[in-house]
């Protein structure tokens, strides 16, 4: 319960874990861990909009429990460089200042966001190792290993006065990654054979799917078999700026091949460029290309890595398939692989781009009809092995939908740990460990905060308005009223969008008038002219109309003046 905007202080060794987001929707990744008065939070990430949630740009975690406990906030531990567990740095900046943790690799992924919100001076960038172990402020962490499709991906494991609190990030179990990065399971079962792992806290992303994730270089295989096909075509690919380990295979193809490689996108130009400066990343300087050469050189000599894989608007891709791409034009011929899947609620925005597409002529080629994609989740059998490894006395599913985290419980009991051990957790929730075992704290704010352009905090009225208008649409009745004696000067005038065409209702649209003139006198004693009662009158009477007529439920805008 909260009291005041905090919840109840912990007994002297408790440890509490606050989840602000992630759990129960696929984004906004934000835990808070908390002993001995101190707080850390781990990733503070986004997530994109649904079509419910018209005009708004990113959705944020709720702020307020880190807000009203800032002066406790020790630093903020990134596992990966997805926008969905760091983007919401340089909006959680402007409420609390505290230094970052993370690998050099995201952190200087999370710099560029916060330095053009010019926050740098905030927070100070502290790169960490893999295996390093470090106290930052009351909190004694480790940063293990993980493969993802990100590199230099951590798991976190909070040494804590109730044992390790081991989080997994977002990972997989990639026997033969690209950069021979694994994931560090040996570490992990030493903890578990050292003290133990008091409590588990796994991504569920992939907990429905059975069996195990494929290797990266699968893809790899199937990008090369798409080069040699189409070897006198322009191939144009688009996949997640961030995916290093795709760039570099796709890279690798295009030189075996001997085509010169030109990057679409500020995005992609960005993260290509700080891998390759950290040694991440291998791509011979002559095989680069400035976008603009392109026409210069034979379709067969040309790779054209993009962003925009998710359709989103205004992204290279889109523009692409809209005609509208300033750098070059898709040609009848090209071949152009979306190596990626759509994100959930993306799919409409993904297929649009891919229609766009083909009518210029292109080939398309996407995950559905190759294996240009591969997931960076653990599957069923990497979560099981996990949780063998791990050996947890406590669990918790993280990161994923309702029906993830419900699966992915229901597979922690299967290997062994005890029902009443398993806490299914949503936004909002906490969880205390006590000498006496685990149990759920008081809850806390975790709503969404919404994001318009450079508006943040935005609230669930403005966006019920604008499902009205768009669902439903608006009308405007105007009226001049006589000031003295109360009668109608001018107007009724009706203005509609989105409900019907004027030029084909006007016998509704009469009655409309009609309506709320009857309505208008009736209200006026001919003395005392209440406006806020004729506004209340005519926005009763004509919704009346309205829903009789046509069964909708437009908004309705009243503007009176006095004359």
């Amino acid at each position: 319960m909260i009291h005041g905007g905090l919840v109840e202080p912990l007994m002297p060794n408790d440890v509490r874990v606050t989840f602000l987001g992630g759990l129960g929707e696929i984004g906004r990744n934000c835990l808070v861990v908390e002993h001995s008065g101190r707080m850390i939070i781990l990733d503070c990430g986004i997530m994109f909009p649904d079509p419910e949630m018209p005009g708004i740009d990113l959705v944020l975690p709720d702020f307020h429990y880190l807000t009203q406990n800032a002066k406790r906030i020790d630093g903020i531990v990134i596992t990966h460089g997805h926008e969905d567990h760091m983007g919401g740095l340089a909006f959680l900046l402007r409420e609390i200042s505290a230094p970052i943790y993370s690998s050099r690799l995201t952190l200087s992924m999370a710099r560029g966001r916060i330095d053009e919100a010019g926050l740098s001076g905030r927070t100070e960038f502290i790169a960490v190792n893999d295996g390093e172990r470090r106290m930052i402020g009351a909190f004694d962490v480790e940063f293990i290993p993980v493969t993802h499709s990100v590199p230099n991906g951590f798991a976190t494991a909070f040494h804590t006065p109730q044992g390790v609190i081991l989080h997994s990030g977002d990972f997989k179990l990639d026997m033969t990654p690209v950069d021979d990065r694994r994931t560090d399971l040996a570490r992990i079962g030493a903890l578990a054979d050292g003290g133990g792992i008091r409590l588990l806290l796994s991504d569920s992303t992939n907990a429905e799917e059975p069996g195990y994730t494929a290797s990266e270089r699968s893809v790899g295989a199937t990008l090369r078999t798409i080069f040699a096909e189409h070897r006198n075509r322009r191939i144009v690919v688009a996949c997640f700026a961030s995916h290093i380990h795709r760039v570099q295979q796709l890279s690798d193809a295009a030189v075996a091949h001997g085509r010169r490689i030109a990057l679409l996108g500020r995005s992609m130009l960005r993260n290509v460029a700080i891998a390759r400066e950290l040694g991440l990343l291998t791509i011979p300087e002559a095989s680069i290309i400035d976008i603009d050469k392109i026409d210069d050189l034979l379709p067969g000599q040309v790779l054209v890595l993009s962003t925009g894989s998710q359709g989103e608007p205004m992204s290279a891709l889109s523009l692409l398939a809209a005609g509208e791409n300033r750098h070059f034009d898709v040609r009848d011929g090209d071949v152009i692989v979306l190596s990626s899947h759509a994100i959930p609620g993306n799919e409409w925005a993904v297929a649009k781009v891919m229609d766009g597409l083909a009518r210029r002529g292109a080939e398309v080629i996407h995950s559905g009809i190759a294996h240009v994609h591969e997931s960076g989740h653990a599957k069923q059998g990497e979560l099981s092995t996990m949780l063998a490894v791990a050996r947890p006395k406590n669990f918790v599913p993280v990161h994923g939908e309702y029906r993830h985290l419900l699966r992915h419980s229901r597979l922690a009991i299967e290997m062994g740990v005890e029902p009443e051990n398993v806490l299914l957790c949503e936004d909002g929730d906490s969880i205390v460990l006590s000498d006496a075992g685990i149990d759920y704290g008081d809850s806390v704010p975790a709503g969404y905060l919404y994001v318009d352009g450079v508006v943040g905090n935005m609230s669930d009225g403005v966006l019920r308005d604008r499902k009205v208008l768009a669902e439903e649409g608006v009308i405007v009745v105007v009226i001049t009223i006589d000031g003295h004696n109360g009668e109608i000067i001018t107007g009724p005038e009706i203005i509609t969008r989105g409900w019907v065409h004027a030029g084909e209702a006007e016998e509704l649209l009469d009655d409309a008038r009609l309506a709320v003139i009857t309505a208008v006198k009736g209200a006026i004693d001919g003395k005392n002219v209440d406006l806020e009662t004729i506004r209340r009158v005519t926005r009763r009477a004509l919704g009346r109309l309205v829903s009789d007529r046509t069964k909708r439920r437009p908004m309705i805008v009243p503007v009176l003046m006095e004359a």
